[in-house]
């Protein structure tokens, strides 16, 4: 991006009075734009900073330059935290090639590399455990980068961004990465509110402008005008036209009840002929354009691999003889490790074959390694067409010259509805090489009845706005109030960007309140005298003033007047008897115990009125804690405030959606005597969310001691959802046992193969399973008692064998 002569001048200005910035600048392959250096000179000013840019656009340039002030101050570490774990590996190999293994650590929950190094990337949830832990790697931490902020929309996993950027240390300067959000302003102003200074930088420009394209049968039609007749933004007429000739709106029927009713956004019920090109045509097309390397979302797994099969039955080739030879030499190279039987089971060689013709899938049913060797070849631009799934937008870097989408509806779980402007930003930001491309291309399949004035408005939006998913949890309340205390606790509840968006005005006041906190305690400090407690002198003084007063008011009778003078006698008495009456500094003293006493009324006040407005969030909490204390997880101590139990510290190391279930069975030995296998099928059967046609359905359960212990566990769960549900909490499922079964022969040794056939998973799902019972198990085998512990170790071991130990964490 080329600077007018203003900005080179203010640049140079720039550069001149922040050094470490220009030397950063100087080892950059591209110019800095605006916005990398606006947010890079807030950094190097001492601020945080909240970065809302497109896909590709160039964000981690601002994380770079965190890893660059760190590295430059003695000792500061520097924090990337990334919400995937194959995200975290992929920066982590980064900045090995930068600074070196020395330097660079990885935590991902079952990965521990150097985590004492100053620059460590891990995923979010593992720095939130070192802050409820008060890590000692915490110790000179000066940055923490947050990627992908956006992530704390996300219904399972959101509070834990949140958890973080409140709990982080005051001096620690945060750098947070957002996709395009239409509402960073608002999330801005909250980190501003719980975090001090933080600059708000929001780009809208991509780096590589984006052309719209749809593709009607041997066709590229460009989506908007550009006859130069009209202005860019209107639909190109061509498009109509083809539109017109179809039926009249699915919008203008009745579509209650249907199914994905609301489609008619995005399509008519045309009855123009068949204008979809198949596959094959489509790759062609794009190698006929130079549009490669592609990727092509398709919102099904299934549809990804048919896809690959389709353009492998047709015949076409997209690599030449030396990047073929490369790709087997690489992709030998990584699989070398896996059993024979083992690639199989996964198809390798039809995969192969695939690779070295430059066409792939990538989707989360494959094997992760599969999916890193795709990601691998694909950025080496040995891959020239991916079919993927939507999760591809999320994270890993593989940028494409071109993004194709098949459709512009998607299947949610229980209908089929029209993909978000968010969700088509993400999507299509893929498009467009920086340094590589001149500009990047969406491209559209047409369907019959695809209305090209509402794909218009949909690409034209920029509306993704990011709503806070926090909820307190039990592990979360037991944490928050053996570190704080209940109240203290529910004043940080009252920071969360939940409440921000509920009540904005209750974050002020929450951080009032703590600064009249932290004021208060510096009055007590002024005010303290060496012969006694002047707090309670001052109490005295006020009551001799209270009464005087009173005295002076109104016409009081004879009776109270003289009560009033008892009082005052007595009052005054104690005050001269009092050691701090003969202090030196009595009447300094008295100042700072007047402002303390002014300040606390205003607190007192303060307190009332967020109690008034405090929201959902504090409430929740609430029942959470009542819960909790009839439990016995929760007791009051001599004071009568809450702390944690012995069940209580065993709950705070239980992490997950089921962390009181399985508190409560260790509790009541419930999992005592199972074996290595079993505790492995128990892990599964907590990990696993049933899908809907799972409900009603009779599973064959493992033999043994782990039938007694599943159904005392489901009794343990049916006695939790009651006390909840008593306590208006929502509840949770029921365990489902659909894939412990698996899981007992996978620990037992069974082979891939009979482990799959068994269940019908994909392997990507499989081992994704197996890493969270080894989650789980880790969990368990630090709170359990000897024998259990010992087991669950031992049952780590049994599931983390073949294509599940192998590669990176999924």
């Amino acid at each position: 991006m080329s600077l007018s002569p203003a900005e080179r001048y203010a640049l140079s200005r720039q550069q001149r009075r922040q050094p470490r910035l220009a030397d950063f600048v100087a080892g950059q392959r591209f110019d800095l734009d605006p916005f990398q250096l606006a947010a890079c000179g807030a950094l190097d000013e001492g601020r945080s900073v909240l970065v809302a840019a497109p896909t590709g656009a160039g964000k981690t340039v601002v994380a770079e330059f965190a890893v660059f002030l760190a590295m430059q101050e003695q000792g500061a570490k520097v924090f990337y935290t990334t919400p995937i774990k194959a995200l975290s590996n992929q920066k982590y190999q980064e900045f090995v090639e930068v600074w070196g293994a020395e330097s660079v650590g990885l935590l991902t929950g079952d990965t521990n590399v150097n985590s004492g190094a100053r620059i460590v990337v891990m995923t979010t949830e593992v720095l939130r455990n070192m802050l409820y832990a008060d890590s000692p790697l915490l110790d000179r931490l000066a940055y923490v980068v947050m990627d992908e902020v956006h992530y704390l929309a996300d219904r399972f996993r959101g509070a834990v961004w949140e958890e973080v950027i409140i709990h982080l240390p005051e001096a620690v300067r945060l750098v947070s990465l957002s996709a395009t959000v239409s509402n960073a302003e608002e999330f801005g102003d909250w980190l501003q509110a719980v975090r001090g200074d933080t600059d708000v930088i929001v780009s809208e420009e991509r780096p590589v402008p984006l052309e719209q394209h749809v593709i009607v049968k041997s066709k590229m039609l460009d989506l908007f005008d550009s006859s130069g007749q009209a202005s860019t933004n209107r639909v190109n007429p061509e498009l109509k036209q083809l539109a017109r000739a179809g039926g009249r709106s699915i919008s203008s029927r009745s579509t209650r009840g249907q199914r994905g009713g609301d489609r008619g956004r995005y399509h008519r019920d045309a009855r123009v002929g068949n204008g979809r090109a198949d596959r094959p045509e489509v790759v062609a097309m794009l190698q006929g354009k130079n549009l490669l390397p592609a990727i092509v979302f398709i919102f099904s797994r299934a549809g990804c691999d048919q896809a690959v099969r389709q353009v492998l039955r047709s015949g076409i080739r997209l690599t030449e003889a030396a990047e073929r030879s490369e790709i087997r030499e690489i992709v030998e190279s990584r699989a070398r490790m896996l059993r024979d039987e083992d690639l199989a089971v996964l198809g390798y060689w039809e995969w192969l074959e695939g690779l070295e013709r430059g066409v792939a899938a990538h989707h989360a049913g494959m094997l992760p390694a599969f999916k890193e060797i795709v990601e691998e070849l694909f950025q080496l631009k040995l891959l020239k067409v991916v079919f993927a799934t939507e999760t591809l937008a999320l994270g890993v870097n593989m940028p494409a010259r071109s993004v194709v989408l098949e459709k512009l509806e998607k299947f949610n779980g229980e209908a089929r509805v029209p993909i978000t402007p968010g969700e088509y930003t993400q999507l299509t930001g893929r498009a467009g090489r920086r340094g590589i491309d001149v500009e990047g291309h969406s491209v559209i399949q047409w369907v019959d009845g695809l209305d090209p004035e509402a794909v218009a408005s949909l690409a034209s939006r920029r509306s993704y706005p990011l709503n806070s998913s926090f909820r307190p949890t039990y592990n979360m309340a037991v944490n928050l109030i053996d570190q704080f205390g209940r109240e203290r606790t529910r004043q940080i509840l009252e920071l969360s960007f939940a409440q921000f968006q509920a009540d904005r005005a209750v974050v002020d006041l929450a951080r009032t309140l703590r600064k009249q906190e932290e004021s208060m305690a510096g009055f007590e400090q002024a005010m303290r005298c060496h012969l006694g407690d002047f707090g309670e002198y001052a109490t005295l003084r006020r009551r001799i003033g209270e009464i005087e007063r009173q005295s002076s008011k109104g016409n009081p009778t004879h009776a109270q007047r003289e009560r009033m003078q008892r009082e005052l006698t007595a009052a005054r008495k104690a005050m001269r008897a009092h050691p701090c009456h003969g202090c030196a500094e009595r009447e300094s003293h008295a100042r700072w115990a007047e402002r303390w006493w002014r300040l606390k009324t205003e607190h007192e006040q303060l307190s009332r009125q967020i109690r008034t407005r405090t929201g959902q969030v504090a409430k929740r909490f609430d029942r959470v804690t009542e819960v909790l204390e009839s439990l016995g997880y929760l007791d009051r101590d001599a004071s009568g405030a809450l702390v944690s139990t012995t069940s209580g510290r065993i709950l705070k190391r239980i992490y997950g959606e089921r962390d009181l279930l399985v508190a409560e069975c260790l509790r009541r030995g419930i999992w005592d005597g199972l074996d290595e296998a079993g505790i492995a099928a128990m892990a599964a059967a907590l990990v696993y969310e049933p899908r809907r046609d799972d409900s009603n359905v009779e599973y064959r359960l493992p033999r043994g001691r782990f039938r007694e212990a599943f159904e005392r566990t489901t009794d343990t769960w049916a006695v939790l959802d009651d006390v909840e549900r008593d306590h208006r909490l929502p509840g949770s499922e029921v365990p489902s046992p659909a894939l412990a079964s698996a899981m007992h022969s996978w620990a037992r040794g069974t082979g891939l193969g009979t482990v799959l056939a068994d269940t019908e998973l994909a392997a990507g799902d499989f081992v994704r399973l197996s890493k969270q019972v080894v989650d789980l198990l880790d969990q368990i085998s630090i709170v359990a008692d000897a024998e259990l512990g010992a087991t669950a170790r031992s049952a780590i071991d049994a599931v983390r064998r073949g294509v599940v130990a192998y590669g990176a964490p999924a």
